[in-house]
């Protein structure tokens, strides 16, 4: 049965990566992951937006991709270590600092894509989705947080969907080059997404045979972080099922642009 965050529209979908900042937004200040960021990316029509989840000193869950200050403020400190207060004041003009329950109030017909970027923020984060569960997916470079995430949210009657972390991703694409239906069916249980990018360490990771098992296993494919129009057209022409991009503002034009039905997973 297909998990409701994926009825959101039809395939291929567009993820506001961080939500959206325009280079005249960047030209104010605007910062990724942002209110004005996540609004910004509502306002151009993106179904999807993905963002990433840290804890402050005083347990709020608030939408951060780094673990320290420093890229986005030029504060050295870890958000760890910051309060709400003080992250707002450092965001004030930058976009206004937004947390997770902000953004799943203020933007109901968004769904959210949140990778789990701090162990501490994973049960918090699962706790506060679970209402939210039918326009959430739940992820995490680490298998272990993300499972105490969707645990939390399962405890509180929720079920979001979910993407593999590093280990499911190495197992599917180990068990794909193997061409081992078993293996990959193992590591894809519970899965309904595979969310990679097309190269790590210079290894390739997306290749035709990992999306077509992924798809004969009901899992989508998305791809991050892709940013060029060629690119995007070039993964779209492959069959991917998803773009994770800076810029969803011109990944909706392009895909509006091709038209036609949508590819059947």
């Amino acid at each position: 049965m297909t998990h409701p965050w994926f009825t959101a529209s039809t395939r291929p979908r567009v993820l506001a990566h961080r939500g959206l900042v325009t280079p005249d937004a960047a030209a104010l200040g605007v910062s990724e992951n942002s209110f004005a960021a996540v609004a910004e990316a509502h306002a151009a029509g993106a179904g999807y937006v993905e963002s990433d989840c840290h804890l402050s000193v005083d347990g709020v869950v608030v939408l951060f991709h780094d673990d320290t200050l420093t890229r986005v403020t030029g504060d050295p400190r870890p958000i760890a270590e910051v309060t709400t207060a003080e992250l707002e004041d450092l965001m004030a003009d930058r976009g206004g600092l937004i947390t997770l329950e902000q953004a799943l109030d203020a933007f109901p017909t968004l769904c959210f894509n949140l990778d789990v970027k701090a162990p501490g923020a994973a049960a918090d984060a699962g706790r506060l989705v679970a209402p939210h569960a039918d326009r959430v997916l739940l992820t995490s470079f680490s298998d272990a947080r993300r499972r105490t995430a969707l645990a939390a949210a399962a405890a509180a009657g929720g079920t979001p969907a979910t993407s593999g972390g590093s280990g499911t991703i190495a197992r599917a694409v180990a068990a794909a080059a193997l061409r081992s239906d078993r293996l990959l069916a193992r590591a894809l249980a519970g899965i309904d997404a595979l969310q990679v990018p097309e190269r790590h360490n210079g290894m390739r990771i997306l290749t035709p045979r990992l999306l077509a098992a992924a798809h004969r296993h009901g899992v989508e494919v998305h791809v991050w972080t892709i940013d060029e129009p060629a690119d995007m057209t070039r993964l779209l022409d492959m069959g991917v099922d998803g773009l994770v991009t800076d810029r969803a503002d011109i990944a909706l034009s392009l895909v509006a642009g091709r038209g036609g039905p949508e590819h059947p997973l």
